[in-house]
Parts: C-alpha cells; structure tokens; sequence
C-alpha cells in the first residue's frame, strides 16, 4: 500500500531520499548503524528468550527496534520500557486491550476529527498527530474511548519504522473544550494513564502544538504539565492564532479548517485506510503478558512516594475545582 508522505515534499527533504535522511538521523540522534542494530536486536532476543516473566513477547525486528531506537540502543534501558509497556497495557487492559478501531464509539471518533494523522510529513520527517477536542462529546463518551482511540492511534503508528526514528509532531485544536473532557476521569486513574504512558509508550515525542486553548482548560494544561518530565514540558507551545501556528508547523501538513490544502475529511479517511491495513496485527497486541512485575525498576524510595502522592492529592483538588468552575 503507498501513502501520499512516500513521496517525500519538504524542502528539507529534496537532497536526499527519505530514506537517507531516517539512515541519517538514526546514526546522529540515536547511535545506529548496521552493526549495532544486528547486535542489539540479537541480544534482546535472547534476553526475551531467557526472561520466564514474559509470555508470547513478539520479537519481530519492527516491534523490537521501537524500544531501541528510543532509549538510543542502551539495551538495559530498552528493556525496561518492554516490560513497562507489557505491564501499562496490562494494568489498565480495560483501557488498552481490544483496540478494535471498528468499535462503534472508537470509529465514530475517528471518523469526526477527533484524532487523525495527517498524510503528510512534516519538514522534520515527522508523522503529525490532529486532535480536534470539540469533537469528543463528554456527555456521550466515556474515558475508555478517550484511551482507546488514542492507543490505537499510536499503535498503528509506532509500527512505522521511520516514523520509530524520525519521531512525532502533536497539534491539539482545544476550542470548546471544557472541565467536563477532564473529569470523565478519576484523577487517580489519569495521574497513573499519563505519567507511565510518558514512561512506557515507545515513542519520541518531539513537538506538541495547541491552539485555541480556553480560559478554563489552561489550568487542566497547569494539571498534566505536572505529571510530565521537564523534557516533554519543554516540548509544548501554545498559540494565540492560526497564524502563529502556520509558523510553527508547516502548513502544508496541516488540514485546510487550520491554513492547510487538504480538507480534514480527507485526511481522515486516508487515516482509516492506515488503519484498516493494521487493524489485524493490533489486535493481536493483547497475546502479550507479564507474569510477574519483579524486573521492573522503580524508584520505591519514601521521598518518591510522598512526591507521588502529594502530586494525586494536588490533582485530586484541580478536579474537584474543575467540576465546580
């Protein structure tokens, strides 16, 4: 199957192939080449061979290198973040198992905008990641569709080999969302969701834009900027304007309804085509298990729990004041 980003279109992109640039970047970011690839992936093989903890792991090139490439080929590092992710889909399966994207509730989100990936690279390599919150009625749905249809979203691509390399660009369109689209959740739960998906999800986050961010909803982005490391805070920039964003993503890439050429609903349905293609190997995801959490390492020490649990107690309140506002 070719998709239209194939084809490569960023000026920065023009003197070399695609390809030469993810062989590029790949050696400069995160230390790969041939050699170490080969051997990397060998050595994790094993190591999943010998691990009793884990059961019916894939250990298919594509699904191994995504934990490699972000952890830069430390292998101990990778590692950890398998068992992590194992044991976060584990964990929170009644969010993250059956990710069916025919599911009614998932496919009409999908469908209307809520999150979609535009088909278009941007002038970094990256894949860009649309989210249209208006979209995501609070009163219909639930939290489970909210993880579900983001998974899905992330699974499919994080199956992309140079998209492994080349990492992710976010760009959320906040108008009308509300306290409601952060209380379908219990604080608990979402503390939990957002800091080990940070932790757990192979993937490198490089960017996230938001525009149209309401009054009420800047105090939830105070919320979740305190789940998240320093290096991803850094990461995010809020825009007054369309125009302001067209300077920060190119617009090429992004849908006509934000200073685009492609209509959104276009885009979406090249989306859910990506989809469909990988529907089968995604389902398949939930063959994975982790009998005990023993190699996990955690950091268990009093300070750390007292800082966690002031942190829920902290977001328990921003939800109480949220529901009240």
């Amino acid at each position: 199957m070719s998709y239209q980003w194939n084809n490569g279109s960023t000026e920065k992109l023009d003197t070399l192939s695609f390809k030469d640039e993810v062989a590029r970047v790949a050696n400069l970011e995160l230390r790969e080449d041939k050699t170490t690839r080969e051997q990397a992936l060998q050595q994790f093989r094993e190591w999943i061979e010998k691990n009793s903890d884990i059961c019916n792991c894939w250990t298919d090139d594509n699904f191994l290198l995504r934990f490699l490439r972000v952890k830069k080929f430390s292998l101990p590092m990778a590692q950890q973040v398998l068992l992590k992710y194992i044991n976060l889909r584990q964990t929170f399966s009644h969010l993250l198992y059956n990710l069916d994207y025919l599911d009614p509730n998932i496919n009409e989100l999908l469908s209307n905008g809520y999150i979609y990936v535009s088909p278009f690279r941007d002038s970094n390599g990256r894949r860009v990641i649309l989210y249209n919150i208006d979209k995501f009625d609070p009163h219909k749905y639930k939290s489970v569709d909210m993880a579900k249809v983001h998974m899905i979203t992330y699974e499919v691509l994080m199956d992309d080999e140079d998209s492994q390399v080349m990492g992710f660009t976010h760009v959320g369109n906040i108008l009308q969302g509300s306290p409601a689209h952060a209380t379908i959740w219990s604080p608990t739960e979402f503390t939990t969701v957002v800091r080990w998906g940070e932790q757990s999800l192979p993937m490198r986050h490089k960017e996230v834009h938001l525009i149209n961010v309401p009054a009420p909803l800047r105090y939830m982005y105070d919320i979740i900027s305190s789940i998240l490391t320093e290096k991803m805070r850094s990461r995010f920039k809020i825009h007054e304007s369309v125009e302001s964003l067209n300077k920060g993503v190119n617009p090429k890439v992004l849908p006509k309804e934000l200073g685009g050429t492609m209509p959104m609903a276009e885009m979406i349905e090249l989306w859910k085509k990506e989809l469909a293609a990988k529907r089968d190997r995604i389902l398949k995801l939930d063959e994975m298990k982790l009998l005990s959490t023993k190699s996990i390492i955690t950091r268990r020490n009093n300070n750390h729990i007292d800082s966690s649990s002031a942190l829920v107690n902290s977001i328990e309140g921003s939800f109480r004041k949220l529901e009240v506002d």
